[in-house]
């Protein structure tokens, strides 16, 4: 028998729990908080040669060590690292001990066990590098918003080696007072899968947990946005010479991974809008191929909800994804599914009234995947006709796959949760314009 899960809530301790997460929550005497042990990791630096795992401890701040070794070597070859530990309040609520550790001087496409332990449990996962990032190198992403999904995409037999996350993560600001053990509950819930494989994150308008209700009546609360998310959930973001945690870039396999904030400033000489006009240009196509940008309010969206919320943000960025050939852009909000043509809307200007988007092969495709499922339920609510440059849109729940096969195809597909089996509902082959129409 194996060592034990960290988390109740992912073990068969509690099997009447429902794993919804986002609807309504296991009570607190289903659930003891006390004895979870949320973990997870996340790529690590730049240049995907360390992870780094996260974990709580609810009671005891020390042990701080993670132990991790290769597959296939003896004890002695067993190496430790210590974590850095933070905590937070928030309003009547306390987190536990927060612990970030980074694991590096990693082997590319190597499997590695690792340990960590909370009131005298050893708890063990593993995990799996990528490839050196390098032309040509196969690499698949599961893709998910929100979080109801998990279920569906983990019995899925075509499964990501690491996921993209496309923001909204605990909901925690949808209940009273920003129940932040919500957070925790979140963290057990998706460990089964993010314990294993690295999560890339990207922030959505939850995680900005500013409680104007309880700051207007001056219950002692910290004010600073984004508070639990940043000290629950590390990235690499100085690796890239970025100055926030909410933007950053990585190397994965074939694939340079842009992540950017939807609600921080972005406007010009911003810290956000600087980072970005120097990032692109580093890009090495001959060895990263595949750009792929992650965000959480789209800039294409033919639904009612949250239309044209990130339409300032695309005004600023749209010509650069044109420019050095930004493949794809997934974003989250909007609680349902939508994929759009290759567009651009870049010509524009106050007297020429083009206005509208057009066809342009070297525009990224946007791909709207905020249907990961939440308690605030399915946006259903699409504005007809169905635009032009909406290739396909379904008010449904679901989850997506990216199988990058090559330098120059990749494989698209869309399930919907309603479907007992998994059944592809929506596909696409890409084609990626710098190899395939002549850089």
């Amino acid at each position: 028998m194996g060592l034990p899960p960290s988390c109740p809530l992912h073990s068969e301790l509690l099997p009447h729990v429902h794993m919804d997460f986002g609807q309504k929550h296991a009570s607190s005497d289903q659930i003891s908080l006390e004895n979870s042990f949320p973990v997870h990791i996340t790529q690590g630096d730049h240049e995907v040669r360390s992870t780094i795992i996260s974990w709580v401890t609810p009671v005891e701040k020390y042990p701080n060590v993670v132990t991790y070794w290769e597959a296939g070597t003896k004890h002695s070859h067993k190496l430790q690292t210590h974590s850095e530990i933070t905590t937070y309040r928030y309003y009547n609520y306390a987190s536990g001990y927060i612990h970030h550790a980074t694991i590096k001087d990693l082997t590319f496409d190597t499997k590695y066990f690792y340990e960590v332990v909370s009131n005298e449990v050893t708890h063990q996962f593993s995990f799996t590098t990528p490839p050196k990032p390098e032309l040509g190198v196969p690499y698949t992403f599961g893709v998910i918003d929100s979080n109801q999904t998990l279920k569906h995409y983990m019995s899925n037999p075509i499964k990501g080696q690491a996921v993209l996350f496309a923001g909204d993560l605990s909901y925690a600001d949808d209940h009273p007072n920003h129940d932040n053990t919500k957070w925790d509950t979140f963290g057990c819930f998706i460990e089964k899968s993010v314990a294993y494989q690295p999560w890339i994150w990207s922030v959505g308008n939850h995680e900005i947990d500013l409680a104007s209700n309880l700051v207007r009546h001056q219950i002692n609360i910290n004010r600073d946005p984004f508070k639990p998310y940043l000290h629950r959930y590390y990235v690499p973001y100085k690796a890239s010479q970025s100055t926030s945690r909410l933007w950053y870039s990585i190397k994965r396999a074939s694939t340079y991974i842009i992540v950017l904030s939807s609600y921080l400033a972005y406007g010009k000489y911003s810290p956000q809008y600087k980072w970005l006009e120097q990032e692109l240009p580093k890009i090495n196509k001959y060895e990263t191929p595949w750009v792929i940008v992650i965000l959480h309010a789209p800039w294409y969206n033919s639904n009612h909800y949250h239309y044209m919320e990130g339409d300032s943000m695309r005004v600023q960025f749209e010509p650069w994804f044109v420019q050095y050939k930004v493949d794809i852009v997934f974003a989250g909000h909007v609680h349902s599914y939508e994929r759009s043509e290759r567009i651009s809307n870049i010509k524009y200007n106050i007297t020429n009234g083009l206005s509208l988007p057009v066809g342009d092969i070297n525009a990224p495709i946007y791909i709207t995947i905020g249907d990961g499922g939440n308690m605030e339920g399915i946006a259903n609510n699409f504005i007809y006709p169905q635009p032009n440059y909406s290739a396909y849109r379904e008010a449904s729940f679901g989850h997506a796959i990216l199988d990058i096969k090559n330098w120059t195809h990749a494989y698209y597909c869309w399930q919907r949760n309603q479907d007992n089996e998994p059944v592809v509902a929506d596909s696409a082959w890409f084609f990626n314009r710098f190899f395939s129409y002549g850089g």
